[in-house]
């Protein structure tokens, strides 16, 4: 018979078989609490239900969370994704949100399946990071809209040139100036909470702002406003017969790629992000490939938003001393409990305070500590970075990453076809011109006009052999250029040919 002692929280069988059971509890609690406006402001933003945005913590939770890959990192919906789910929304509606997440489930799945993980690593953080900045710059500008209570313009670029507008018409009106000011002190309360006391600090400063707007409003009667709520089941629809034919539109399939590129970017950075915040096990990244994968394609079948890895939610999972994955599954276990038992209170947040939260999100994903130094050392990335974010407001999310990720393959390209051409003048007998390094159609202008110079009427003789690379629009422009030269009388051009793995 087993005693009752047996089985008490602090036993040492307990303790034996989770020996981590109360930091992960604990650490459980303070992600719950920062994931729960977030999950609300990302869902009010992408322009779908509120509850949507606490089903993607759920299943994140209690999905991704059970699966391996990263242990201490948390996922839920990001941010970084909301301009694209709200134009996704916008332009094919929310039924087909479910299909084109759970396409992108099912494509992170066959590429985890692949070990296709690991090469997310190998996109460039300047291309990263410009995505994050356009992101960020769209969201500020869309989300000062909300604060003001106007309806924002659909375009990212439209978005910041109707800024001053919008300002014009909030000064003209007390609603908007209320609604505004709302917004900003949600947003200086975030600023200022970490200057209190660690132990003020215990309750996250998101959580803490949405609380004081919400305060504040009830208690003035502030006329702003307040999320609407349907009800979780109410919101679950998962995609019919007529959202999965939307597949046939080209314009959706592009889409799907860019939720699949730029969630699984976001959520392997997050994991490497993660990884340099504790010393415990290292992330497995195709397996965090799956795991991201498996909880987008419940997310598509419950008609919920994307998830990815989130990297302020995962830093306070480790901050608050988490050790196992059990503390991300528990947290899903109180956003499910919270979604089940307390739905009205989310009727009761306003949406300025929401939107200053999301202002506040918008502001950390742009680099700027970062920009300068860049600019000073690694001007190329710093250029990649600066298009890139450029290219997404202007244009669009998926098109900005593509200009983005071309540039930095042009860049690399560029510096990995080093060349060099030295020419020996003896000044009798033939010239001699030793070509060596890597030679590639993007070193073509520089070729010609340095062998182009030489002098007509003398014989050359061009060396090759010192070519580790020579590509075939170089080849085909060396033996024009050859057969020019010799046209003129000279003697034909001699030609030492590189080793046969050059070519």
């Amino acid at each position: 018979m087993t005693s009752i002692s047996e089985n008490t929280p602090n036993s040492p069988q307990n303790a034996r078989k989770f020996p981590y059971l109360r930091q992960d509890f604990t650490a459980s609690l303070v992600v719950f609490l920062v994931a729960l406006p977030l999950c609300v402001g990302v869902a009010v933003a992408s322009g779908v239900p509120a509850e949507l945005g606490l089903v993607t913590g759920i299943v994140g939770g209690l999905v991704t969370g059970l699966l391996p890959g990263s242990s201490l990192q948390v996922s839920g919906p990001a941010a970084g994704l909301t301009v694209l789910v709200f134009g996704a929304v916008d332009s094919y509606g929310l039924a087909a949100l479910g299909v084109i997440v759970l396409a992108t489930g099912l494509i992170q799945l066959g590429m985890g399946a692949l070990k296709l993980g690991r090469w997310f690593r190998a996109i460039s953080l300047s291309v990263v990071e410009g995505m994050l900045a356009g992101i960020g710059l769209v969201l500020i500008a869309g989300q000062l809209y909300s604060a003001a209570g106007l309806e924002a313009p659909a375009s990212g670029i439209d978005k910041l040139t109707g800024l001053p507008g919008a300002a014009a018409d909030a000064l003209g009106s007390t609603e908007a100036l209320t609604s505004l000011a709302l917004g900003a002190g949600t947003v200086a309360v975030m600023v200022l909470w970490k200057r209190l006391p660690k132990r003020a600090q215990t309750v996250p400063g998101a959580l803490a702002a949405v609380g004081l707007a919400t305060a504040v409003t009830a208690a003035f009667g502030l006329s702003v406003a307040t999320v609407e709520v349907s009800g979780l089941l109410d919101v679950i629809q998962p995609p019919g017969a007529d959202a999965f034919g939307e597949l046939a539109n080209v314009g959706l399939l592009g889409t799907i790629v860019a939720f699949t590129l730029i969630a699984s970017a976001e959520s392997l950075f997050s994991a490497a992000a993660v990884d340099r915040l504790h010393k415990g096990p290292r992330t497995e990244y195709n397996k965090e490939l799956m795991a991201q994968g498996a909880g987008n394609t419940v997310c598509g079948l419950l008609g919920a938003l994307p998830m990815t890895a989130v990297i302020v939610r995962s830093s306070a999972n480790v901050s608050a001393g988490a050790r196992t994955k059990a503390s991300r599954v528990m947290h899903g276990v109180w956003l499910l409990l919270f979604a089940a038992l307390l739905p009205s209170v989310l009727a009761l947040i306003p949406l300025p305070a929401l939107a200053g939260i999301l202002v506040h999100a918008g502001w950390k994903l742009i680099p700027f500590r970062s920009i300068v130094p860049l600019w000073r050392d690694h001007r190329g990335e710093a250029l990649i970075l600066v298009v890139t974010a450029v290219s997404i407001v202007a244009v669009n999310m998926f098109e900005g990453v593509l200009i983005g990720l071309a540039l930095s393959v042009v860049k690399t390209a560029w510096e990995a076809s080093h060349l060099k051409l030295e020419v020996v003048d003896k000044g009798a007998g033939p010239i001699q011109a030793h070509l060596t390094g890597n030679a590639t159609f993007l070193r073509l202008p520089k070729i010609l006009e340095s062998l182009e110079a030489l002098p007509q009427d003398r014989p050359v003789e061009l060396d090759l052999s010192g070519l580790h690379h020579l590509d075939h629009a170089c080849r085909t422009a060396l033996e024009n250029w050859a057969e020019r030269h010799s046209s003129t009388g000279t003697d034909p051009v001699k030609v030492t040919e590189p080793a046969k793995a050059a070519v």
